[in-house]
């Protein structure tokens, strides 16, 4: 559960993360300034050599205008150096530019053709013309700037690189070149704001498991007295937001001992090996300071199965693995550290993590009960005024699914929108829109529909509520709306009355026709299909495919777990997994998910036939209101559901 962090525990940066001297080295910014200083001499240099340098006010002129010029005898003298000409008018001349402006001149500068003029020369003694010859130069600023400049440009990009290269590339000067192998884990010690197991709501399983964590920690003979010894290893395994993070805080807290916190990818770096020296440096601070813990968040970064997918490995993590490993439980004695880690992928981790001797607890932090999410948003809602009208239980009984990072961020949300309504306190309407805007979207303004669209995704939202309020193990419905949020053009909101772990193959067959209501209302009233459908057939079909593969709930294939595989996440994984059921089963397969939906479909359709006229007095309110509450959709369609009880237990 996520609670409000003390404010020494938010951003907080002691001048050394370890508490190690630090390393004195040359300034970044000095070096800096003259390296950049050189490149923007030699980028001014390149351009002035390559616009001609201004050496002289002279006007580039045609050759034919040159030959006329000496023929006029109006040419006083000229140097010659290659193909180049330049030189000197006995009176100043006019030419014109490519802009056709008229320009005068006396200076110039020509060329001699590719092709050779073996008059000028004889041409130039006839009209006095002093000519002087200096041999071609193989030197050039342009030809040198030319090449000097990519390089100097190289250098910039590799000073720049090593300038950031501390910590994952957070700043440090050339020093950092030095001490890149440090682990950069920051360092937190008991203090006024530390986090206990009081700043945590609900999660009283994993708190009561960490227990033995904090009193090893206090007191590390309780335990050894009687041969036990304390797993090395503790991995928090649960959703994102879940405070994974915050509770191993708060063992910290409670033990009052050194924690060391850093994230898996802070171990990676651009040059090999680095990983594994910043693995051992970490846990050779964490021994110096023992007892301690140390924290790796986002283990999977590191912890991935070694050689998995399609191409093999990846050598740095993996080496940066092996450290890791050799740490826990190698040749070396690894007393009184403790090592927490938080993942929300334990299905992707490699096996050797897993074992006894390493990560040998698994706590699962699993998302809140109603009773949790009560209890978060109290401790969210401390400095927010709330009116007397909110009903925190009410929100935490329609927020199932919600994280304790989501709680969080669904009072901020109110209160934001409340203060954007110019309020003083926060209205239960604020909380409702925020819910909507945390699980819908945002609404989509200047969004241009026709009369003819409006009213198709009216009959298809219209469908989805109707099956859900006529259906006995559906949902109950909390409101229609057919206001375009996000990616959705209209929403049909159902939320169950309480927490639900295990679920009935009724319930399973209710949810799938309500999933085809709008299919159906589509075909019932505008005879013809729509795109809207999409996302529903999707989660339809996928729905449909773990009842069969997975949960046994099908018919003609009796009580057998084919298994699905899911969402591979290495690349080629799925090529070394062989399929354990023949292609006459895949047919089997292939055709009762067919089946299931085409009876899903044909009692939705069957549902709004019998219930017509619900269906349009309720399109009619929502082309009218845009938004129905569910009361009010009962009430249209005249029908009081009592929902079926399921039992809490199953033996």
């Amino acid at each position: 559960m996520s609670a409000r962090q003390p404010p020494d525990l938010q951003d907080k940066q002691p001048p050394d993360p370890l508490g190690m001297p630090q390393r004195q080295g040359l300034g970044c910014s000095s070096w800096g300034g003259l390296f950049w200083l050189l490149l923007l001499g030699a980028v001014g240099l390149w351009l002035w050599s390559l616009w001609g340098g201004g050496a002289t006010d002279m006007t580039e002129i045609s050759y034919s205008r040159f030959r006329q010029q000496v023929q006029q005898d109006n040419v006083e003298s000229v140097v010659v150096q290659g193909q180049e000409i330049q030189g000197t008018l006995v009176v100043s001349a006019t030419t014109q530019t490519d802009s056709g402006d008229t320009v005068e001149f006396r200076n110039f500068l020509t060329y001699v053709p590719s092709f050779g003029d073996d008059q000028i020369l004889s041409l130039m003694e006839q009209h006095d013309v002093q000519v002087e010859t200096r041999p071609t130069s193989d030197f050039s600023w342009l030809l040198i700037l030319g090449n000097l400049l990519p390089v100097l440009l190289l250098l910039g990009v590799g000073f720049f690189l090593f300038s950031r290269m501390r910590s994952g590339g957070n700043g440090g000067g050339i020093s950092s070149i030095f001490n890149m192998r440090q682990s950069g884990a920051r360092r937190y010690s008991g203090g006024d704001g530390r986090v206990t197991f009081d700043d945590v709501a609900g999660l009283k399983g994993p708190k009561a498991e960490l227990q033995e964590i904090v009193q090893f920690l206090k007191d590390p003979s309780y335990f050894q007295r009687l041969g036990g010894q304390v797993p090395k290893g503790v991995l928090l395994v649960g959703p994102p937001g879940t405070g994974k993070t915050l509770l191993a805080r708060a063992v910290a807290g409670e033990a009052g001992v050194p924690f060391l916190s850093i994230t898996g990818s802070n171990f990676m770096e651009m040059l090999v090996g680095v990983g594994a020296s910043r693995v051992r440096d970490l846990f050779g601070e964490a021994k110096k300071a023992s007892p301690s813990i140390i924290f790796i968040d986002e283990l999977d970064s590191i912890g991935r199965s070694r050689g998995a997918g399609l191409g093999g490995g990846h050598d740095e993590r993996e080496q940066t693995l092996n450290q890791l490993l050799s740490e826990m439980d190698g040749f070396e004695p690894n007393e009184s550290v403790i090592v927490m880690a938080a993942t929300n992928r334990p299905d992707i981790l490699d096996r050797a993590l897993l074992r006894p001797g390493r990560f040998d607890r698994q706590i699962m932090v699993n998302l809140p009960t109603l009773k949790d999410r009560l209890a978060i948003l109290q401790i969210h809602s401390r400095h927010k005024p709330l009116s007397d009208e909110v009903d925190l239980e009410g929100v935490a009984r329609g927020t199932p699914g919600f994280s304790g990072a989501d709680l969080e961020n669904l009072l901020n949300e109110a209160a934001l929108l409340a203060a954007r309504r110019d309020k003083d306190e926060i209205e239960p309407e604020d909380i409702e829109d925020s819910r909507d805007k945390v699980m819908m979207g945002l609404e989509r303004d200047g969004l241009s529909m026709s009369e003819e669209e409006i009213k198709m995704v009216a009959y298809h939202e219209g469908g989805h509520a109707v099956v859900a309020a006529v259906l006995p193990y559906a949902d109950p419905i909390h409101k229609v709306t057919i206001v375009p949020r996000g990616q959705a053009m209209g929403v049909t909101q159902q939320l169950p009355e309480r927490d639900k772990y295990i679920y009935r193959r009724e319930y399973m067959l209710d949810r799938l026709a309500v999933m085809m209501g709008g299919r159906a209302a589509e075909n019932l009233i505008f005879e013809t299909s729509t795109s809207g459908a999409e996302n529903d057939l999707k989660e339809a079909t996928k729905l449909a495919r773990k009842m069969v593969l997975d949960w046994g709930m099908s018919t003609r294939l009796g009580q057998v777990a084919l298994g699905s595989h899911g969402n591979e996440v290495f690349l080629g994984q799925e090529i070394a997994q062989r399929r354990e059921y023949s292609e006459s089963t895949a047919r089997d397969v292939d055709q009762e998910i067919k089946d299931i939906l085409d009876d899903a479909y044909e009692r939705a359709m069957a549902t709004l036939e019998e219930n017509r006229n619900g269906l349009e007095s309720l399109v009619a309110a929502l082309l009218k209101e845009e938004e129905v509450p569910g009361e009010r959709v009962l009430e249209l369609l005249d029908v009081e559901k009592e929902m079926i009880k399921i039992p809490t237990h199953v033996s």
